[in-house]
């Protein structure tokens, strides 16, 4: 099984260099231990909280936890043991060297909150998601998204091209490494395991689940819903559940980095936009798999063939950021007239509007929405038509067409 290079590689070894502390957080299975046991020499000491004793020692008695394992030291799994943060942030005000911790964790809010709060100021703190685009099937350097012409001209370079069928190919068979590596050859079976590893080990707990497979319900609804604006009460009537109880197991969803939202832009002179955030998940192959799409070929031409496109192209977006530890501003827009712009990146203090299409030829009718924008108070930059063009293009001088494969 071959090692998939990582885009976040360089932003760690250049971080281990300037922080005696790198946490790396992100859901189940996505790569965090494998990056760094990659990137780590045999001056490195591994350890795993998965291990039960180790897991025991490290809550009961954190300072003999550090002192039996030599630093440099890298801790798997340090959500199970918060006990640990207090005591590593004695040992970095203390002297510690750059790059003496490296830890891994799930559960990201929840984690992040605790090494803030413990660590602050002490430790680089890295979002991991599955797989993007550029690291599977692209080369050269990762770079976030922008509609700066010399930037996008430079993704032409280190992206591989790719038409509608391919496109759905990469949407149906996910992002997951265990997968894309080839180390897992039976995608449901895959998936499966991974819902049921995911419910077991981290909502159970979390949410006092007193029925698994009623949540593995809730899930699939969801997913049935990836690329629309969130209605709860539309999702706990398909699960029988009470809109609080499907709140809450959102909140669970997007705390382990399985969904992530997108809220709409407004500012106080756009007063008729809507509030109502939507609904992304991480990974399409996860989704495709949960709405029971067999094939990609029947997917492409399925009833949410136009959303999961959507979610997958805004998941690459978001990833080519946390690939390079950048925050992202990203928002979409809608009023109570229905316009509708499906993203707008805030960057440099301009709005850049972009609008998702299937379409191999779209129309500069597209580009009308786009005046929404003029009323804000942050002034309108360039924007772009990503679709199915096999080329970069343009509409005019401040519109592009971006095809898909680049983002």
């Amino acid at each position: 099984m071959a090692y998939i290079k990582r885009d976040l590689e360089d932003k760690i070894v250049t971080l281990s260099k300037e922080y005696s502390c790198i946490l790396i957080t992100g859901p189940r299975q996505v790569g965090k231990t494998t990056i760094l046991r990659q990137l780590m020499d045999d001056s490195r000491e591994y350890v795993t909280l998965d291990d039960l004793e180790e897991r025991a020692l490290a809550k009961r008695d954190p300072a003999m936890f550090l002192t039996m394992h030599s630093a440099p030291i890298m801790i798997d799994e340090v959500q199970y043991a918060p006990e640990l943060f207090s005591y590593i942030k004695m040992k970095i005000d203390k002297g510690a060297a750059p790059g003496t911790y490296w830890l891994t964790g799930s559960q990201a809010f929840k984690l992040m909150e605790l090494a803030q709060e413990s660590l602050a100021g002490r430790v680089a703190i890295l979002h991991m998601t599955s797989l993007s685009q550029h690291e599977i099937y692209g080369s050269g350097e990762c770079t976030p998204f922008s509609l700066d012409l010399g930037a996008l001209k430079a993704r032409e370079k280190t992206n591989a091209p790719a038409d509608l069928t391919e496109i759905y190919n990469r949407i149906w068979r996910g992002s997951m490494p265990g997968l894309v590596s080839g180390k897992y050859s039976d995608r449901d079976v895959f998936y499966s395991s991974y819902l049921q590893t995911y419910i077991e080990r981290d909502v159970k707990e979390q949410a006092q689940l007193a029925d698994p497979l009623l949540f593995r319900d809730f899930v699939r609804s969801a997913a049935c819903r990836a690329g629309h604006m969130l209605n709860v009460h539309d999702i706990a009537q398909d699960v029988g559940v009470s809109d609080d109880t499907a709140k809450r197991w959102l909140q669970v969803l997007e705390k382990s980095d399985v969904i992530f939202f997108l809220r709409p832009y407004s500012n106080n002179l756009l007063k008729r936009t809507v509030k109502t955030p939507k609904m992304y998940f991480f990974d399409t192959g996860l989704v495709a798999y949960l709405t029971r799409y067999s094939s990609p070929e029947i997917l492409m031409n399925g009833a949410i063939n136009g959303a999961i496109l959507e979610n997958f192209v805004v998941a690459e977006l978001l990833k080519s950021y946390h690939n390079n530890a950048k925050e992202c501003l990203l928002w979409y827009y809608r009023d109570s007239n229905s316009n509708e712009i499906d993203m707008v990146i805030e960057s440099d203090g301009m709005l850049h509007p972009l609008e998702i299409k299937r379409s191999v030829n779209p129309g500069s009718e597209l580009l009308t929405a786009f005046n929404l924008l003029d009323k804000a108070s942050v002034p309108r930059g360039n924007g772009a038509i990503l679709c199915m063009r096999p080329k970069l293009s343009a509409l005019s001088a401040e519109n592009y067409i971006v095809p898909i494969w680049m983002i």
